[in-house]
């Protein structure tokens, strides 16, 4: 039972995923078999089964687990499949013409630049993004370094909900990152059915919960596509019935999330007095946000991280003030707050992956954001309005003459 109390980072996650995932793939289009096919539907099933085995000890208190493990024994009843036989993977099944998978000709009302602004202007784009220990992009181009460990709503609109798990990155650590995430494509019209996405630290699938790549068997199910970019690093999911992009990354152990999505979408909810902790529109809450000017600049000054509240163990690469800068100007050459946070992260963590995370969230940046004007977001000063940025001219050693200052104020007083 003690090993329930383990942290994610320690105890290997539960593969149910991956074995839903494997089977789903390798029977997609099954109810066209024919009975002279039932072999290989039985060794799916036995391939299947031999996978939950293999991650049995990780899966314990999985509802998923338990549920595909009932799920197999009733299948192989139904087919009367042996336990005993190979258990090779069959080859992948190509959908026969006219399959839900096979279309390409989705309705209109399954395109939303073509149904929703068919006479009227095109749609405004909004960008959202979380990387790293975590920092968030807000639709609004706020940016903010937030504690928000436990499970947080990014979107909670009436199309989708996306929901992310942070945990803490070291034993002991309050710096946490991204370790699970959960997109819910909600059932629209005539275009997709529900669809449930879930990634978990080592674990990035490219496909749906239920192993489909698509909005499933309604006529615009090709309206919802995931698409691998790299195996097990990158993928992408296209929403076109809602105009929307989302971009999922493992980089390290961790997960970035990205996502380009029309104003009317995201605006799209039937209570708005339930968006309030619905972080990409409103941010974070201010009890969860972290002043990055002054954690930055006691980063210069003592050279190591002191983070929320409490002192770090020592991370498994010690990283200075400078040799953190150094290394986060070999990706991120423009001082902004992609770069600052990259910093940030290398100190928090001593983990170079944060870095890479902090390249490919700008990257997502380019790729996803309507105005390229607003790529690199700069440290807004104190006396700002909310919506204002300015960029931060002032150099670090200026950081820390004036945290110096500061405290000899105090001391006179």
């Amino acid at each position: 039972p003690c090993v329930f109390l383990l942290s994610p980072a320690v105890t290997s996650p539960c593969k149910i995923l991956k074995c839903n995932s494997e089977f789903w793939a390798a029977t997609s289009g099954s109810h066209h078999l024919g009975t002279e096919e039932v072999p290989e539907f039985c060794t799916a099933l036995r391939a299947y089964a031999h996978c939950t085995r293999r991650t049995a000890r990780t899966c314990r208190g999985d509802l998923a687990y338990h549920s595909a493990v009932h799920g197999i024994d009733d299948l192989m009843g139904q087919h009367n499949c042996s336990k005993d036989g190979p258990t090779s993977q069959p080859r992948l099944r190509t959908l026969p013409p006219g399959d839900s998978q096979e279309r390409s000709d989705s309705p209109e009302i399954c395109h939303y630049e073509k149904s929703f602004h068919k006479h009227s202007a095109a749609p405004n784009y909004t960008h959202c993004g979380l990387f790293g220990d975590p920092h968030l992009r807000t639709f609004t181009d706020t940016f903010q370094t937030c504690k928000v460990q436990g499970a947080w709503p990014l979107i909670d609109n009436n199309y989708l909900n996306v929901q992310v798990t942070n945990t803490p990155v070291l034993p002991g650590s309050t710096a946490t990152a991204t370790s699970k995430l959960t997109i819910i494509f909600k059932s629209f019209q005539e275009c997709v059915d529900q669809k449930v996405y879930q990634a978990e630290m080592d674990e990035l699938p490219a496909a749906f919960v239920d192993g489909s790549k698509n909005g499933g068997d309604k006529h615009g199910a090709n309206s919802l596509k995931i698409t691998e970019k790299v195996s097990g690093q990158h993928i992408e999911i296209q929403a076109k019935y809602i105009g929307t992009t989302i971009v999922v990354r493992q980089v390290g152990r961790y997960l970035t999330f990205a996502v380009r999505m029309p104003e009317e979408v995201v605006n799209a909810v039937e209570d708005r007095d339930s968006q309030g902790l619905y972080l990409c529109l409103r941010g974070c809450p201010l009890n969860q946000q972290i002043d990055f000017q002054t954690i930055r600049s006691a980063q210069a000054t003592e050279g190591r991280a002191r983070r929320k509240g409490s002192s770090l163990p020592v991370p498994p690469e010690a990283f200075t003030y400078e040799t953190a800068t150094a290394k986060c100007r070999e990706k991120l050459p423009v001082e902004d707050l992609y770069f600052q946070s990259c910093v940030f992260d290398l100190l928090t963590t001593g983990d170079v992956n944060f870095m890479l995370a902090a390249y490919y969230a700008f990257e997502d940046v380019k790729m996803l954001h309507s105005n390229k004007d607003k790529l690199h977001l700069y440290e807004r000063t104190r006396d700002l309005a909310p919506g204002n940025v300015a960029p931060s001219q002032i150099p670090s050693a200026l950081w820390v003459a004036l945290l110096c200052l500061s405290q000899f104020w105090l001391c006179l007083l």
